[in-house]
């Protein structure tokens, strides 16, 4: 059973085209990316997921409920983390969760107190003295607290490090095993890549693919820029697995599509002086496999 499906669900601002004929299916137990650049309707998806704000055209639906007439009750069974979080700043962290908390039937205490250790904030601050990762806690247990049978989270990781990233990412995976589902946005290729069973790929409202995370995995697309100590014949730099951008003194810039392994053994004949291997764009792997889809 789909947790969450759209019929062609539409959103413009006026002119301005937020998404649009977006038909989404989310299963039930998976944690599903939705994967996009700054843009490109993954919050507006989300707006008109949890009724916040009205469709132009097309549906969507939430439990098999549809998520107008049905709002209230599909908001008791899940749980949402906004893209802006706004808190009540005046509030401790403690009064604000209680506050929260008090609008569901099913509190919990121990939950939140479990999350509250994970996650190590001290809620007995004033929200104004948090920063904006502290915050992001709190927005984060007030998602989990109430054992939400779905998790809407939009830009989870936005203003955590490193460390609490990981924590987040051990949480998500925990809420799976539970049987949980997640819908997680993202405009970073390897979050979603590190957590996603399956990711929905969103360009200028327009959903332009849905891939199995193993599969997105061999279509993405890296930049590899080689130095090397003396020049080499053109025809050495031309490797499998990759696409010779640019060679000029001693400099070469090459695309690598899929896994780094395939050519690295070839890399290692070179004279090579320098490496940059940074982490796959997600604006790369759009270009080179959604080109044609994404410009019609």
């Amino acid at each position: 059973m789909n947790v969450i499906q759209t019929y062609r669900l539409t959103k413009y601002y006026g002119k301005v085209r937020g998404i649009e004929n977006l038909d989404l299916e989310v299963k039930r137990g998976e944690i599903f990316g939705f994967l996009g650049p700054n843009g490109a309707g993954k919050t507006t998806t989300i707006r008109l997921l949890v009724d916040l704000i009205r469709p132009t055209r097309g549906r969507a639906e939430i439990f098999g409920l549809d998520v107008r007439t049905h709002s209230l009750e599909i908001r008791r069974r899940l749980g949402n983390l906004p893209g802006d979080v706004s808190l009540y700043e005046n509030l401790s962290g403690e009064e604000f969760l209680a506050l929260i908390g008090s609008l569901h039937h099913n509190r919990d205490g121990k939950r939140k107190g479990e999350l509250t250790e994970r996650l190590d904030i001290d809620l007995s601050r004033k929200i104004h003295t948090y920063s904006k990762g502290m915050k992001q806690k709190v927005a984060i247990i007030q998602a989990l607290m109430n054992d939400p049978e779905l998790l809407i989270l939009d830009e989870p990781t936005s203003g955590l490090d490193p460390l609490v990233q990981r924590d987040l990412y051990n949480l998500l995976k925990e809420e799976k095993g539970k049987g949980k589902t997640v819908l997680l946005s993202s405009h970073i290729l390897p979050e979603v890549e590190r957590v996603c069973d399956r990711v929905g790929l969103l360009r200028d409202g327009l959903l332009v693919a849905v891939e199995n995370i193993d599969d997105l995995k061999t279509k993405r697309v890296r930049k590899l820029e080689l130095t090397l100590r003396e020049e080499v014949p053109v025809e050495k730099l031309n490797i499998p697995g990759t696409e010779l951008l640019h060679y000029q003194e001693q400099r070469a810039e090459l695309v690598v599509h899929g896994h780094a392994g395939e050519f690295m053994s070839r890399l290692a004949e070179l004279p090579l002086e320098d490496i940059v291997f940074p982490e796959a764009t997600l604006e790369d792997t759009f270009m080179k496999f959604y080109g044609e889809e994404t410009a019609e």
